[in-house]
């Protein structure tokens, strides 16, 4: 941990006082492809990878792969939309979605709607971290750190360094992160079915035999009435959703508008589905563990990995696989924080007018009171958040016509955008808190985007066109290809002055 603070405190070094608010929240719009990948991998693999992923494969099997499936789709997608937003922002020098929305449809109390609204989805997040991490430290500890200590550790340390270094300390210390998650997973990989099984193939002998309903949809505990309901459809949509979802994600976009150059994004795209071949390792420890350590139910199942580790390894091994599993706690809390408190500084503090000009104190505070209320949240109620966390990324899917549709369709009306959000916010609190999720096997945020697609749509094409003076290259968003800090650029350059001599 002391490593992690110094690391992301050094990402200041050389740069005076850190700059203004685009230098603290998107690291001066200056990452190269290297850092990218560390803090976009970073930030889909979080805690959840080491209890969740193997909690999943213990109790269903087969549907954890949905998390596989839709990285990998949302990083295809990404090819396209990363390049797309990173030269919207930067032509209009924009930080974050809330920028995007308000500069798109010329309202700027429109970005605090959305910044409230994304911080309410996002706000989980940082719990479910902050428990995640908890949960780690107190189990590879022994027992000897408890978890409300845990739990202030991972508080303290995270705000520590975002606050001083911003984005740019979260690439640092995912550096940390990626190199200690690849050095244990590794290990793990080969370890725990040669200590407990004698190899790969006496131990996936026994799963087939014993454990079949674990290998196909919808799982263990799937099939009839009151089942999960995890089958091939909820899959498939599931995972388009998800993967169309994590392109807009605010988390996601900080870390596009970041990079130095489109090009950049599009090499990080194609590089980052291979990280997820790490994901593979915590589903099959979970599936290990139901041999190992059999009965395990409710909470207690997502420490599946961990049994397994505190069960086999001497103490030392135990501390450094943990200290992996913490960072992967770490350091998408720090960037859930971040991307907070920049929403807040600038499209919603801003609009007062005696901090308008100091985006980045506001945001810094914001960070702090932000992470500040998920621990208080953490220790006093953790239910509120933890129910909340059910509609977290559906809720967040709704704005997908608003952030992607209205940048590419200069058709789309605002009030067109706006009724299908509330529709579409309304539609998915109804079926996730009324216990419908999945509908017929569909995800209900699917459900709900599809209704708030058709009345963004009937709106649009029922009322008035937006009165918006502004030419298409001010609103629309479109290829950077060619655009000043892009590589691309000087081959166009290079292809148009040959054609000139020509």
């Amino acid at each position: 941990m002391v490593a992690a603070v110094a690391l992301g405190l050094l990402a200041l070094r050389g740069r005076g006082k850190g700059g203004g608010l685009a230098e603290w929240s998107v690291g001066g719009r200056s990452l190269g492809p290297v850092f990218i990948w560390v803090l976009m991998a970073g930030e889909g693999y979080t805690s959840f990878s080491y209890l969740g992923a193997a909690g999943w494969g213990y109790n269903y099997g087969a549907p954890v792969l949905y998390v596989v499936a839709y990285m990998s789709c949302g990083y295809a997608i990404g090819y396209v939309v990363g390049p797309m937003l990173w030269g919207y922002a930067r032509r209009h020098g924009l930080v974050g979605i809330t920028d995007m929305v308000a500069h798109r449809f010329g309202r700027p109390w429109l970005g605090a709607v959305v910044a409230v609204l994304a911080t309410v989805f996002l706000l989980p997040y940082i719990q479910l971290q902050i428990t995640g991490m908890g949960v780690v430290l107190s189990v590879i500890s022994y027992g000897a750190v408890s978890l409300n200590w845990a739990y202030f550790v991972a508080f303290a340390v995270t705000t520590g360094f975002v606050v001083v270094s911003g984005l740019r300390g979260s690439a640092w210390v995912s550096v940390l992160k990626d190199v200690l998650v690849i050095a244990t997973l590794g290990f793990l990989a080969l370890y725990v079915p040669l200590h407990y099984f004698d190899g790969y193939g006496p131990f996936l002998d026994r799963l087939v035999t014993e454990k079949s309903d674990w290998l196909t949809l919808p799982g263990h505990g799937g099939g009839g009435s009151g089942g999960s309901g995890l089958g091939e459809l909820w899959f498939i949509s599931t995972t388009f959703l998800n993967s169309l979802t994590v392109v807009i994600f605010p988390t996601t976009v900080a870390g596009y508008l970041g990079a130095r150059n489109a090009d950049a994004l599009r090499r990080n795209a194609m590089y980052l589905p291979a990280y997820n071949v790490l994901l593979f390792v915590p589903m099959l420890l979970g599936l290990a563990a139901l041999f190992v350590v059999p009965g395990l139910a409710g909470a207690e199942s997502n420490l599946a990995l961990f049994k397994l580790v505190v069960d086999s390894l001497p103490a030392w091994a135990v501390g450094v696989i943990g200290v992996a599993a913490g960072l992967s706690s770490i350091v998408p809390m720090a960037v859930f924080m971040l991307v907070i408190g920049t929403m807040w500084g600038r499209s919603v503090l801003s609009l007062v007018p005696r901090l308008a000009e100091r985006q980045k104190s506001a945001a810094q505070v914001v960070v702090v009171v932000a992470g500040g209320l998920a621990l208080l949240l953490t220790y006093t109620a953790p239910n509120t958040l933890v129910r909340l966390s059910l509609i977290s990324y559906e809720g967040m899917a709704q704005l997908l016509p608003m952030v992607l549709l209205a940048l590419v369709w200069r058709r789309l009306t605002f009030r067109g955008a706006f009724s299908g959000l509330i529709v579409g916010v309304a539609v998915v609190c109804v079926l996730v808190f009324s216990g419908n999720d999945p509908l017929g096997g569909v995800n209900a945020g699917l459900v709900a985007l599809a209704a708030n697609l058709a009345v963004a749509l009937a709106v649009t094409f029922a009322g008035p066109r937006d009165a918006d003076p502004r030419p298409d290259a001010e609103v629309l968003a479109g290829d950077p290809v060619g655009e000043e800090g892009d590589p691309l650029a000087v081959t166009r350059a290079a292809r148009s002055a040959s054609d000139h001599r020509v």
